[in-house]
């Protein structure tokens, strides 16, 4: 069993030339010749309708009731004749589509003089006869050349469609080609920008543990964590009185509770920062147990209205803050731990490696970022590769589809 030929596809075209030479060079010349005979005829058809142009003009020149508007309709007729003709635009191409494009634009010229002759001979008649006689026969020669083009392009003309499908396919094979190349060199940078970023996020985050492990800054870290912890504990201690608080205001701003200026400045900072505002205040937290007693006489006259379960919990804290001290231990650890963190902040060692573990820790963001989009990216540039490789081998077999029905050889493209 003989092997199948193997071709190359940068001489695809070369070989099927070669190929199909004895098949496709009549018909192309037979082509080529149909081309000219559709020009010439067009050309005796236009000289045609100037004869009929030249004489209705001249016996309109004559001003001959009787025959003048028989001339005028006939001149009119011949001048639109004329452009219609004029706009053919008859390409000498011989590929398929181009001989396509021909016949369907002479099939739609051959309509419109139809429908130009059926509008206007009845309104020529009975002049011009032997004009209107010698114009059909070049006429029907029009209609006669564009049938058998289309006779031409069904029967015999086919296979170079195909032929010319197959060239076009060898383009596109070759556009997918270089498309998927293209790809593959952006995806393969894109991997390298991946790793390097891999490795600069690795070294970042040990940089940035190491800038955090120093004793100076774990320190300023645990007095952080203990600042937060006692933060969250006063947030806690007061989580009942978050609502009656901007009822408070509320009320306060529409003076139906009065409530001193510097009250209302206190009660927005315990709703920003419960813990910096106990530990900025006196010893027993004299402010926030006047803002308390207020909102309690606003409860108790009707003023601030909550729902009962609520109710029950605002009250007990605010028996526990006015009454009980509940914050008073909050306030001096508070007050400890933050003057413990001052004194660390005042250390330059230690606001160097603050500085240092920020600029670290946007740095790291950033890779990150940089990364997610590259990932990203890489992802898209995947599905595009194996897209084309998929498109690419889509043209392949139909290529070689093409050449079996061209050739009848079982051949294969091959792909550099």
């Amino acid at each position: 069993m003989s092997q199948a030929p193997q071709i190359q596809l940068l001489e695809f075209k070369e070989w099927l030339r070669k190929e199909t030479t004895s098949q496709f060079e009549p018909l192309q010349s037979k082509a080529r010749s149909l081309i000219k005979e559709i020009k010439e005829r067009t050309e005796d058809t236009v000289d045609s309708s100037k004869k009929i142009l030249d004489n209705s003009q001249s016996e309109m020149s004559k001003n001959n009731p009787k025959t003048h508007r028989f001339a005028r309709n006939a001149n009119k007729f011949s001048e639109s004749l004329i452009n219609t003709l004029n706009a053919v635009n008859v390409s000498e191409n011989v590929q398929y589509e181009s001989l396509q494009s021909l016949c369907n634009e002479m099939e739609r010229v051959c309509a419109n003089i139809d429908q130009l002759r059926r509008s206007a001979y009845p309104y020529i008649s009975p002049y011009f006869i032997f004009d209107r006689r010698r114009l059909d026969v070049f006429i029907k020669r029009l209609y006669d050349m564009t049938k058998e083009l289309r006779q031409f392009l069904t029967v015999k003309y086919a296979n170079v469609k195909t032929f010319d499908e197959a060239n076009l396919n060898a383009e596109k094979l070759t556009q997918t080609l270089n498309e998927t190349k293209q790809n593959q060199e952006s995806l393969r940078q894109i991997e390298a920008r991946i790793q390097d970023l891999e490795s600069h996020i690795s070294e970042t985050k040990d940089k940035l543990t190491k800038t955090r492990s120093r004793v100076e800054l774990a320190e300023l870290v645990r007095l952080d964590g203990e600042a937060e912890e006692l933060r969250a504990q006063v947030k806690h201690g007061l989580r009942y009185l978050q609502k009656p608080f901007y009822k408070l205001q509320s009320l306060s701003r529409a003076s139906s509770v009065a409530v001193p200026p510097d009250e209302l400045r206190k009660l927005e900072d315990y709703l920003a920062d419960p813990l910096a505002a106990l530990t900025k205040e006196n010893d027993g937290y004299p402010t926030l147990k006047s803002v308390l007693t207020k909102l309690d006489a606003a409860i108790t006259q009707g003023r601030l209205k909550l729902k009962s379960t609520r109710l029950r919990k605002a009250q007990e804290q605010i028996n526990a803050v006015l009454n009980q001290n509940a914050l008073s231990q909050l306030q001096q650890r508070g007050r400890t731990a933050i003057a413990q963190r001052m004194q660390a902040l005042s250390s330059d060692t230690v606001r160097a490696l603050q500085n240092e573990s920020t600029r670290l820790q946007k740095q790291l963001e950033a890779l990150q970022k940089d990364y997610e989009t590259c990932a990203t990216q890489a992802k898209i540039l995947k599905g595009n590769q194996a897209k084309l490789k998929e498109k690419a081998e889509h043209f392949k077999k139909d290529l070689e589809g093409k050449i079996l029905q061209l050739t009848r050889k079982n051949a294969q493209i091959v792909i550099s």
